[in-house]
């Protein structure tokens, strides 16, 4: 019951919200050149999507950043547990993923184009970098949230430093890291435009950029609309798994 007016009430706030922004455009409060209502955004969602191949590019940029992020959470979960479990580890490598992690990645389109050309390879570099360093810090930080108190009764159990890794830290950890690993996958979307700016000729970043040139108000609204949606949905689909495998959590 409290979940569907939950639902409910953020249905009824996004239509007000829709409302308010088709009124805007029609009253000429704004002018629909820089703010075209919803009901202009969607006709030209449908023409692109008829026309131009946009579900296609959706599919390509949806490819590159899951791939990126997959990239990025093989590497940075084992590193973060490390960084959290072992105090010389993480003494040793914070401060430099700090330092990284602060760097503006847009800056660093150069680099990338330098290191790995106008490829893919750019592209999903861009995407990861925008992810690991952060991800590797919300791991270690999920470790170190774990009580203590559970590493103390797995040693009175008699278990080794690496048994109560496996069979206390990483159960207990488990439903942060779900929420870690489904934050940082929004964070990935962020960044695409920066990554598909990079002589991209397909995604979403592409379409977005194609129709800014042409100052295609409709279609780069679309285009940023569509990835909101696709990022809606696989936040939701990311909130249900993590209530059922998580069920435990909840009263």
């Amino acid at each position: 019951m409290r979940r569907a007016a939950d639902a409910w009430a953020g249905a009824a706030a996004g239509l007000a919200l829709m409302a308010l922004w088709e009124a805007s455009a029609r009253f000429g409060l704004v002018s629909p050149q820089f703010l075209p209502g919803p009901s202009a955004v969607a006709a030209a969602l449908a023409r692109m999507i008829a026309e131009q191949a946009l579900l296609w590019h959706a599919g390509v940029s949806t490819l590159r950043v899951w791939g990126a992020f997959a990239l990025a959470a093989v590497m940075a979960v084992p590193l973060g547990i490390a960084m959290g479990s072992f105090r010389l580890i993480g003494a040793a490598l914070e401060p430099v993923v700090d330092f990284i992690r602060y760097l503006p990645v847009p800056a660093l389109v150069p680099l990338a184009i330098i290191w790995f050309g106008v490829g893919e390879q750019s592209k999903i570099f861009l995407l990861w970098l925008g992810v690991f360093f952060q991800l590797v810090l919300m791991v270690a930080d999920d470790v170190r949230r774990v009580p203590r108190e559970y590493h103390e009764i797995a040693a009175t159990l008699g278990g080794s430093r690496l048994r109560a890794l496996v069979d206390v830290t990483l159960p207990a950890m488990g439903p942060t890291l779900v929420d870690s690993m489904r934050v940082t996958l929004g964070w990935c979307w962020t960044y695409l435009i920066i990554a598909e700016i990079v002589a991209a000729d397909r995604g979403l970043g592409f379409v977005i950029w194609q129709a800014r040139r042409f100052f295609k108000t409709p279609e780069v609204m679309a285009g940023v609309l569509l990835i909101g949606l696709i990022g809606l949905v696989t936040d939701q689909l990311l909130r249900r798994a993590h209530r059922r495998w998580f069920a435990y959590l909840r009263p």
